[in-house]
């Protein structure tokens, strides 16, 4: 059957649960769970070891029926949540949502009609990343919050050229698109035996605060054939750790400012900001891209390389975010800008840019931030147009990988020297000269929708803004 198919199949059942109240994004963590039960099941078919407890393994539960098997299954999965390794990562808090005993046994039918273990890696990694994308798409809640394009995600990878012997981290990582990006970019450059075994055990680490997200990005490097994944549940923000990295490929997620849910005296639940205070960091804020920003600069080893994607606000903002944006110019390598067009995610009206920096300070006096606009007068969508390869392939070659040198100006490409920008004001990296055709024809101007979305994020900036004066 065709990959494409058989996402289709699977996915169908996903409207069946919805009906229950099974979201998408729950639907895609239990699919994770009777995935890696049956794959571990087929392990044993051909003399390989489970790492599943006899009880709770495949056949046992599939040969089981109504409340029996609704029971067993409740059992196995509060079992394997406890185990450590790969399988406790990916059943890390695992929960049943499919209360009905019916349709569970329709999903282990499901499951049991494919022989998992027997498809390519590369065909089973294609059927999850489908069913990522497929809950990206059918929901602005869950994965939706923090899925990348894969088009984005593989053009930054081509860029930045991952080699084999380099650590990669993602400290946002998601379901693992950038991860998994470099694991293909460098499985390519026909490692040896040793070589591939480091790439799939140590070089590639990633870490999410999101429980289920990290179990789902434990599933799908595992399908990948990555199946001891160095991937932690845990915030990345609080201690910058003992690594430091060749690469590091991320987009650290966006939106409003944590806060957590406390129990006052009076009984009262009150929102209590997080607060980071780490001794390396040099600009004190509440705003979280800036704060990821400086723990990106911060785990970069001497001659480290990162791809970072960021709102705009990051570009412009004043307080803290002027104190990192001439920490990027004065101290490190801030090369190349990349302003992302709107309508590629999946939270409407984001304006985001891909930053590229190295740690290494360049000796050139003359160094200049590069700027391409694939924003301005480009409009795209998630449903009638959608980021493609052709839109980046114009940015891929003026980006001139290997070779600065050899860069040159062009219509949406153009330089800004290090001295220009820190006599503007605030150090201003938001940088756009292309005039803007849509403010000539009201019928081109973004949904309302879209609209109200840009000038919620601004209040927001605004009022941030605010509090930190006072």
């Amino acid at each position: 059957m065709q990959e494409n198919a058989i996402v289709t199949k699977v996915w169908n059942f996903a409207t069946i649960l919805r009906d229950d109240g099974v979201t998408y994004t729950d639907y895609v963590a239990q699919i994770s769970y009777l995935l890696f039960l049956k794959m571990e099941d087929e392990k044993e078919e051909v003399g390989e070891t489970s790492q599943i407890p006899s009880e709770f393994r495949w056949q046992r539960l599939n040969a089981l029926d109504g409340e029996e098997l609704l029971e067993a299954y409740n059992n196995a999965l509060n079992t394997l949540s406890k185990q450590g390794g790969v399988m406790g990562l990916i059943y890390n808090g695992a929960q049943n949502k499919i209360k009905e005993p019916n349709k569970l046994k329709k999903l282990f039918t499901l499951i049991d009609s494919e022989t998992w273990m027997g498809l390519n890696v590369d065909v089973k990694g294609a059927i999850y990343e489908g069913l990522l994308a497929k809950n990206a798409t059918e929901t602005k809640a869950g994965a939706g919050q923090y899925f990348t394009p894969r088009v984005l995600i593989d053009s930054i990878v081509r860029l930045m050229r991952p080699q084999i012997g380099m650590s990669v981290c993602d400290p946002a990582c998601g379901t693992g698109g950038f991860l998994l990006s470099a694991f293909e970019y460098m499985k390519k450059q026909k490692p040896n035996k040793e070589e591939l075994k480091k790439l799939k055990t140590q070089s590639l680490v990633g870490k999410d605060v999101t429980q289920l997200v990290a179990s789902l990005c434990a599933m799908n490097m595992y399908l990948h054939g990555i199946y001891t994944p160095d991937i932690e549940i845990g915030d990345s923000l609080a201690k910058r750790g003992e690594k430091r990295f060749d690469m590091v490929l991320t987009n650290p997620p966006f939106g409003k400012k944590s806060a957590t849910k406390v129990l006052s005296s009076d009984g009262k639940v009150k929102n209590q900001k997080e607060e980071y205070s780490r001794d390396d960091f040099f600009a004190s804020t509440s705003n979280k891209q800036i704060i990821f920003l400086q723990h990106i600069m911060s785990i970069l080893n001497g001659s480290g390389k990162a791809a970072v994607v960021l709102p705009d606000n990051v570009l412009f903002e004043g307080g803290a975010g002027e104190k990192v944006r001439k920490k990027l110019l004065n101290d490190f390598s801030l090369h190349t800008i990349l302003r992302l067009p709107t309508g590629i995610f999946y939270a409407q009206g984001v304006k985001a840019n891909v930053v590229f920096f190295d740690r290494v300070k360049t000796s050139d006096k003359d160094a200049k931030v590069w700027v391409y606009d694939l924003r301005t007068n480009i409009n795209l969508s998630l449903v009638t147009n959608t980021l493609s390869s052709e839109h980046l392939k114009d940015f891929e070659e003026c980006f001139c990988a290997g070779d600065f040198k050899k860069r040159k100006e062009s219509e949406r490409f153009k330089s800004f020297s290090i001295s220009e920008i820190l006599e503007r004001d605030k150090s201003n990296l938001d940088i756009f000269w292309l005039k803007d055709e849509n403010l000539q024809d009201l019928e081109m101007l973004e949904s309302p929708q879209i609209l109200c979305e840009q000038i919620r994020l601004n209040l927001e900036l605004a009022l941030s803004e605010i509090e930190g004066i006072l």
